[in-house]
């Protein structure tokens, strides 16, 4: 038997299969390539709802983050610490806070030049987006409805809180002679100083406390807050928060569990000057609540007058040297705008004028001016009330309580 010599490069000798492709072989490879390209397309190049996802995901890390302290932006101006909340209208810059995304006009107008704060008895208002200096003049400023708004000192412009929306409230600073900026933006409910230089907002879970200087909100401090908690006014270097249970509580701002509200605190109207605070508190007949002047560490009630019937809405403000508080309440069964003396013994209260619906804008102790329910601009003068004359009221021309007139405070 023989054998065949083995090649010297390791090849065999012919192939193992053959070779030999048909046509029809061809032809159907062809149609099973085609076939699995249809049933299986290639990725698209961008996904639209990873797109989404990844961003959801992205704005939920900041807003945790922002609970954490705000991200610090380093800056010349300011120690480290320096949270950017708002740079300009529309454009988000990082750490993110501005959250509700608010619509912003092609070219929004200015706001009117500096000017002195009104005289005695004048006003400012802002009806329907639109600022209405006291010598008459209208600034349409774009900004759609507005609850508040309140004149930053040494004529910096102003701070203006537009009306709850589904996606919270917004905060905008109106330098005077510029476009107004958004300083934030999708909070629950947002509380401002007398002087407009520091801010509080509930977003998410949190409570935050931040300072303003110019058209940022700097130095950021956020807890953890309970369902329902909510800022209310701050208390010289605290906050007033309204808890859950709907009883109050002060907290100093810092990282950490807010302390047990108390429920003995209805309302607060404001603050005195010695630090004492003008609050409702229940009567002894749970039916009533009496006014009171509370400590302003401990929050127990001092001097209480259970005389004056007053309504459960919270309108009400303390002149800026704590003699009056102009506050809602009742005579008999009609509704009325009262005015309380707070250093009289007793509390003596007089009824002022039309019912408030909104903020009061105090001039000094000697005017509280106030838009009532019919949409009029209301005047109360305290030593005229005293001397038994009702209060003043101007009708507002071209405008209705549907446009939702709102007094700028603050400028005294």
């Amino acid at each position: 038997m023989t054998s065949t010599p083995a090649r010297a490069d390791n090849q065999t000798g012919g192939p193992e299969r053959s070779t030999a492709v048909t046509r029809d072989d061809l032809e159907g490879a062809l149609r099973e390539t085609l076939s699995r390209r249809v049933a299986a397309p290639p990725p698209l190049a961008v996904d639209p709802a990873g797109l989404a996802i990844r961003q959801a995901r992205r704005i939920r890390r900041r807003r945790t983050l922002t609970g954490i302290g705000l991200a610090v932006v380093a800056t010349s101006a300011l120690t480290a610490g320096m949270a950017q909340l708002g740079d300009h209208p529309g454009r988000v810059t990082s750490p993110v806070v501005v959250l509700g995304g608010p619509t912003v006009a092609a070219s929004w107008p200015v706001a009117p030049a500096p000017d002195s704060p009104p005289a005695d008895g004048q006003a400012e208002l802002v009806v329907g987006g639109a600022l209405v200096t006291a010598d008459g003049k209208r600034h349409d400023l774009g900004l759609g409805p507005v609850e508040r708004a309140q004149r930053l000192p040494d004529r910096g412009g102003w701070l203006v809180v537009s009306a709850p929306t589904p996606g919270g409230r917004t905060l905008w600073v109106v330098p005077p002679g510029e476009s107004p900026h958004v300083l934030l933006a999708g909070a629950e409910e947002i509380a401002l100083t007398t002087d407009g230089r520091r801010v509080a907002w509930r977003d998410g879970d949190g409570l935050f406390v931040a300072g303003l200087v110019g058209r940022q909100l700097v130095a950021a401090t956020g807890t953890p807050a309970a369902a329902g908690a909510v800022p209310v006014r701050f208390v010289g270097d605290r906050l007033l928060v309204r808890a859950r249970d709907g009883g109050h509580l002060l907290w100093q701002p810092a990282p950490g569990p807010l302390p047990a509200g108390d429920r003995g605190v209805l309302d607060v109207y404001g603050v005195l000057p010695d630090g004492r605070l003008a609050a409702r508190v229940p009567a002894a007949d749970a039916r009533r609540s009496c006014l009171a002047l509370l400590d302003p560490v401990t929050l127990d009630p001092g001097r209480t007058g259970c005389g004056p019937a007053l309504t459960d809405d919270g309108l009400g403000a303390v002149s800026a040297d704590g003699r009056w508080l102009l506050v809602n309440g009742r005579t008999g069964s009609t509704g009325a705008a009262l005015l309380v003396d707070l250093a009289s013994p007793g509390l003596t209260v007089r009824t002022a004028g039309p019912v408030v619906s909104g903020a009061v804008a105090w001039t000094g102790s000697t005017v509280a001016t106030y838009v009532d329910r019919g949409g009029a601009l209301t005047r109360v003068r305290p030593d005229r009330t005293v001397a038994g004359e009702r209060a003043s009221s101007t009708l507002l021309s071209g405008v209705t309580a549907g446009d939702g007139p709102v007094v700028v405070t603050g400028g005294s």
